[in-house]
C-alpha cells in the first residue's frame, strides 16, 4: 500500500465518511477551491492505486473505498512512529507533551484506559 498525497488523503477521508459518492458529492467536502475535473482525475488515480472502486451508472461513476481507513491509518501511523520517533511510543507521547498538544489530564485518561485493558 503506497502513501497517498495530501489531496488524495483528503478525498479518501470524504469517501470513508460518505461510504459511496459521486465526484460531485465529494467536491463540497474538500477544503479550498476544487475543480470537478481535478477531483475526478484524483479519484481515478486512487482507483488505479487500488484504494477505491466504482459502480457505473451510465457514463457516471459512484466511487467507494476498498481500503479500510483503519488499515491505512495503522500502516502510516506505524511508519511515522518508526521514521520520526525511533519506534518509541514513549517518544511520541513526549513529543506531544512538549508541544503542549496533550494535557496531564489526558495522559491520566490514557493511563486509565491502558490499565483497564490490562485487567
Amino acid at each position: 500500500m503506497e502513501k497517498l498525497t495530501a489531496k488524495e488523503e483528503e478525498i479518501m477521508q470524504v469517501l470513508w465518511k460518505l461510504e459511496k459518492a459521486f465526484v460531485k458529492e465529494v467536491v463540497p467536502h474538500l477544503s479550498g477551491t476544487n475543480h470537478y475535473n481535478t477531483v475526478s482525475t484524483i479519484v481515478r488515480k486512487l482507483e488505479d492505486k487500488g484504494f477505491v472502486s466504482h459502480e457505473a451508472f451510465g457514463k457516471t461513476h459512484r466511487y467507494f473505498p476498498i481500503v479500510q481507513k483503519e488499515d491505512y491509518r495503522n500502516k502510516y501511523v506505524t511508519t511515522a512512529i518508526t521514521d520520526y520517533f525511533n519506534n518509541s511510543y514513549k517518544n511520541v507521547v513526549s513529543f506531544f507533551a512538549d508541544e503542549k498538544k496533550i494535557s496531564a489530564k489526558e495522559l491520566r485518561e490514557i493511563l486509565n484506559m491502558i490499565e483497564s485493558k490490562d485487567k
